[in-house]
């Protein structure tokens, strides 16, 4: 809830670093919005390879999980990085109060 509290106040006031939390929060959303077309586009074309080489599922199949593991990683990484950027500037608000 403190999020939403500070996403109104950033739209209501303009300063930067309300605009600063504000992005951080849109940046996180496109990761996760990133990371779930990633891995609709693997898991797709990872069924596509199996229906037209089923002999190579189990190669298949392996190479999709450790790709998903990367994306998931790569997506985990840009949400916790916008999180703590989120979270400097409402203690540098904080702080400023």
């Amino acid at each position: 809830m403190e999020i939403l509290s500070f996403i109104t106040l950033a739209v209501a006031d303009s300063s930067v670093l309300n605009y600063g939390i504000l992005g951080a929060g849109i940046g996180a959303g496109l990761a996760a919005i990133g990371a779930g077309i990633g891995i609709g586009r693997l898991a797709g074309s990872a069924m596509e390879g199996i229906a037209r080489n089923p002999e190579a599922a189990g190669d298949i199949r392996a190479n999709m999980i450790l790709t998903a593991a990367f994306i998931e990683g790569v997506a985990l990484f840009a949400a916790v990085i916008c999180f703590l950027i989120q979270s400097g500037i409402i203690n540098a608000t904080k702080a400023a109060a």
